[in-house]
């Protein structure tokens, strides 16, 4: 679900008062009521961007499909950035293409927003066991190729709070972590795993890095944020050594191609990334089906994939 956005003042306390109700209508699904009084407060306060999004999406929920799509274009153009994730709204009401639902600041803001509870409720909530899945299946490809569980230099994209520096510790030379999010890195830094901490998009922080350096790179959980892996596959590539692993997990879609779905993550299908693979030149050592996570404790389907430079 996207953002709601922690509190913002419009700059109207009366607008701010009937913002706050608005909210609190629409938390409880009472979506006539969320929609009445946001329209309410733009009366009071046409330029505040959240209560335009929330009037398109308690209209959304009405089957309002028109002025749903016409207050998230609003806010949209009220707030280009798009931390309240407004894009996805409209990728899901058909208004925007898929590929263009997810924005940095979006992603930044929401783990930002995320950051003081997230190991807590990803290990415990969730269930959450990406990192040592991806753990396991890079000791069994090492197995494969007969070769030493050790790396040099490993990259970690969308490292996030340090769970897979964690679950790397001690196998890696050194070790190398990137994230949108700086309160995620705060909480990165406390590991003391890590030998340097980038906050920054993962392609261009990998295009920043020189030929040949890595001996992995791993992104446990964080293609769910990115549609098109085209990029971040050759970039990988790139800056992996020889006979390199790059590992990670997705979400499993059923069909080609990939999908934006009704959790707000992408899934990408096991013909995409095998196709992609091919195409960038690396060898799939590893493509399985597992589930790193839960929602509502039911497992979601994804795949863990080892692919080799």
């Amino acid at each position: 679900m996207p953002l709601t956005s922690s509190f913002r003042s419009s700059g109207d306390v009366l607008a701010d008062r009937r913002y706050e109700y608005a909210s609190a209508a629409f938390d409880e699904r009472d979506f006539e009521a969320a929609a009445d009084l946001a329209r309410q407060v733009l009366e009071l306060a046409p330029r505040f961007a959240p209560a335009h999004t929330l009037l398109g999406r308690a209209a959304a929920e009405l089957g309002l499909q028109g002025e749903a799509v016409e207050a998230l274009r609003r806010a949209l153009e009220l707030e280009p950035e798009d931390v309240l994730g407004v894009r996805l709204d409209l990728a899901r009401l058909g208004a925007l293409r898929p590929d263009e639902a997810m924005t940095d600041s979006y992603v930044r803001a929401l783990f930002d927003e995320y950051a003081p509870k997230f190991d807590r409720h990803l290990t415990k909530s969730l269930a959450y066991r990406g990192p040592e899945l991806i753990a396991d299946a890079l000791r069994r490809a090492c197995s494969r190729q007969i070769r030493d569980y050790r790396f040099g230099l490993s990259l970690d994209l969308g490292c996030g709070t340090g769970l897979m520096g964690q679950a790397l510790d001690g196998v890696s030379a050194s070790l190398v972590g990137v994230d949108l999010s700086p309160r995620m890195l705060e909480k990165a830094t406390k590991t003391k795993l890590y030998d340097e901490l980038h906050e920054g998009e993962l392609v261009s922080f990998l295009k920043g890095r020189p030929d040949s350096e890595a001996g992995l790179v791993v992104a446990a959980d964080v293609f769910v944020y990115m549609a098109e892996l085209d990029d971040a596959f050759r970039e990988a590539h790139r800056v992996l050594k020889r006979e390199g692993f790059f590992a990670f997990t997705v979400q499993a879609h059923e069909g080609e191609g990939f999908v934006l779905g009704a959790d707000a993550r992408y899934a990408h299908s096991e013909s995409y990334l095998r196709e992609l693979a091919d195409a960038t030149g690396f060898a799939t050592i590893i493509l399985e089906r597992v589930s790193t996570r839960e929602d509502r404790g039911v497992p979601v389907p994804g795949f863990l994939v080892v692919l080799q430079r």
